[in-house]
């Protein structure tokens, strides 16, 4: 059993639906990037939690132990936040490349200028 128990999947779950709500509601770009940030930390959780036990230790065979943690989980989130941060840094990048083509980073006033009559 998890350390945290049923708590923490509730918090997973608040996470994701509040980083989904974010990126769907939310016309600035800057928002919608740190909404998928929360998202993605939602499933970091969703991935790392059930990995730790109460009373769990590292998988090392000894004598006195005989409940051992995973550690797969925890060295594959490590990646995925080292693929998460180049991602978050490359949207950054481009917002503000969209920010000096159309001198604003909203979604809306973008199509608008985008779609309007030459």
């Amino acid at each position: 059993m998890s350390q945290f128990g049923p708590f923490s999947y509730a918090i997973t779950i608040f996470l994701m639906v509040a980083g989904l709500y974010i990126v769907i509601a939310r016309n600035n770009l800057i928002k919608k990037l740190v909404g998928l940030s929360i998202f993605q930390t939602a499933v970091y959780l969703l991935y790392i939690v059930p990995g730790k036990l109460i009373g769990g230790t590292a998988p090392i065979v000894a004598e006195g132990y005989d409940t051992y943690s995973n550690p797969l989980p925890h060295v594959l989130i490590l990646t995925a936040i080292v693929v998460g941060i180049a991602t978050l840094a490359l949207g950054l990048a481009l917002v503000v490349r969209i920010h000096e083509a159309f001198g604003t980073i909203e979604e809306d006033d973008i199509l608008r200028e985008e779609h309007a009559p030459r």
